[in-house]
């Protein structure tokens, strides 16, 4: 099966989408309201404990239907097709697209339940307290380091569910920034705490240079022997793991059909398997396994990811939108619209298409965003009364987890008041009163689930996963490779050697010369 390499521009459905927009864009969504008295019901949708209301957005039925159309024309099935059948469609890297067969427990690859069940052994060992420190005492906290996305899916998903966590503290090392392993290393125990290097080569510059300085700090109190009982890796470099002195037993697997930002599926899961549990993280694996069901086989007029990801296309290439926003009304989400701008924007932020062509059309959105209520006392303003399109997905859960009704009540009048507030807007007659005006008309998607938990998060991850997927298919990009991430690496190289010798002139850049100068004199 050949993956889809087809110009939307040039698709039936593209030029009547364009000479529909210019029908549509002067319509208020009131007025398509008072139109469609349906209009709330038809464009809804429920899967599970999900519920889509995507009907205050700038569209019709026709817009739908010439959505779809374009999904079709773009053979969006054949690509769908194409990437659970684990084909190469990461064309320029050689590579398979496969996370989500990393939770298909129906047809699971044999490398992948071997690894969960050593993932659930090894996790299981230090929660229960059996794995000892190298004074005989038991684990008490877990450091994850890693950086891209062998940091930010672990991070968000711990964060995300923390009130299914342990008695396990859980801490994760990033960023290069000595002063940021610093702070985390003040508070430990060498004795009790355990460090999980996750790094796919082991050469990444950035987890290498942390894991180097936290090796060197636990060899202030420990052994070269002890290192083994303290340090695991999630790697396919055996031999560069094992030269660091981490046990042949304590590494866990990764392949390249697996992309970094959507490897928390995989071994690099394994902190959360620490912070939540074993049960819980395959909980979490099984609820995206059935958002990737419900993606693969529902059809387009009733599919979550389908609907989301047109949705954006009809925003960004029609109404020019630069960006969407992301609000979701849950402090334990804090983390997510980080976690997803690395899914997004690394993924479609492409200029060639899958032809080799120049792209002449937008592609990739700006994801921006924060939690409700946190969001609508800073950048709301610009939501209601700026000049910008702004299309924002709502999130919220219909039931909290502690059970405080009355603050419940609360944060969910306030996800249904904005967008109501966003689409309907105010008028002011009184001409001095016209600062207080609010022309609506914005868009929203408004997502309610019935609770926060790992089988539901898993499928709201994958829903985001398939929503790009379905962008990137549309736009006629590879979504899967990251060459821009690459480029910055590459000259990264030349500008340390640089800095460490303090001799600018090996520079050929002269404003980086210029930089660099300044930073050694």
């Amino acid at each position: 099966m050949t993956f889809p390499k087809i110009n939307p521009t040039q698709t039936q459905a593209w030029a009547a989408l364009q000479l529909h927009f210019e029908q549509l864009k002067a319509e208020h969504l009131v007025d398509l309201f008072q139109q469609q008295s349906t209009r709330a019901h038809d464009m809804s949708l429920q899967w599970e404990d999900f519920y889509l209301d995507y009907s205050k957005n700038r569209i019709d039925k026709e817009t739908l239907s010439l959505l779809f159309q374009l999904a079709e024309e773009c053979h969006l099935p054949d690509a769908i097709k194409a990437q659970f059948s684990l084909e190469k469609i990461n064309e320029t890297e050689h590579r398979a697209v496969g996370h989500t067969a990393l939770r298909n427990f129906e047809a699971m690859p044999k490398e992948v339940s071997e690894t969960l069940e050593k993932m659930q052994f090894f996790s299981e060992s230090v929660i229960s307290g059996d794995w000892k420190g190298f004074t005989g005492k038991p684990i008490k906290t877990v450091v994850n380091i890693g950086i891209g996305g062998s940091d930010l899916g672990p991070d968000m998903v711990c964060e995300a569910l923390k009130y299914y966590r342990n008695h396990l503290e859980v801490h994760f090392v990033s960023n290069v920034d000595g002063d940021h392993v610093m702070e985390v290393l003040k508070d430990l125990d060498p004795e009790t705490t355990l460090f999980i290097i996750v790094s796919k080569s082991f050469t990444t510059q950035e987890t290498l240079t942390n894991a180097a300085t936290i090796r060197s700090w636990f060899l202030e109190q420990a052994s070269e022997a002890d290192i083994a009982k303290h340090f695991v890796a999630v790697s396919t470099n055996l031999d560069a793991v094992t030269e660091f002195g981490i046990s042949s037993e304590q590494i866990f697997p990764m392949w390249d059909w697996v992309g970094g930002r959507f490897s928390l599926w995989s071994a690099v899961g394994l902190s959360i398997a620490c912070a939540v549990g074993y049960v819980h993280f395959e909980a979490l694996l099984r609820g995206a396994h059935a958002m990737d069901k419900h993606f693969k086989e529902a059809p387009a007029a009733q599919n979550m990811p389908i609907i989301l990801g047109l949705l954006s296309v009809w925003y960004n290439n029609f109404f020019e939108a630069e960006t969407e926003c992301l609000v979701p009304y849950s402090q334990y989400l804090s983390k997510m619209v980080q976690y997803l701008q690395q899914a997004v924007m690394e993924s479609n932020g492409k200029h060639i298409d899958r032809n080799g062509n120049p792209i002449p059309y937008q592609t990739g959105t700006v994801v921006w965003g924060s939690t409700g209520t946190n969001a609508q006392h800073a950048f709301f303003q610009l939501l209601h009364q700026g000049t910008k399109l702004i299309p924002t997905d709502f999130i919220a859960f219909s039931n909290s987890l502690h059970g405080q009704q009355e603050h419940q009540d609360k944060l969910l009048a306030n996800f249904l008041a904005q967008t109501e507030a966003l689409m309907e807007g105010t008028y002011q007659q009184d001409p001095t009163d016209a600062f207080k005006s609010f022309r609506g008309n914005q868009p929203t998607n408004s997502l309610i689930i019935e609770k926060l938990t790992p089988k539901n998060l898993g499928s709201l991850i994958a829903l985001y996963e398939h929503k790009l997927f379905v962008q990137g298919v549309i736009w006629n990009i590879y979504s899967y490779d990251q060459w821009g991430v690459q480029l910055g690496k590459v000259v990264a190289k030349d500008t340390l050697q640089a800095l460490q010798n303090q001799d600018p002139g090996e520079l050929s850049n002269l404003s980086t010369q210029n930089l660099v100068k300044r930073i050694v004199d």
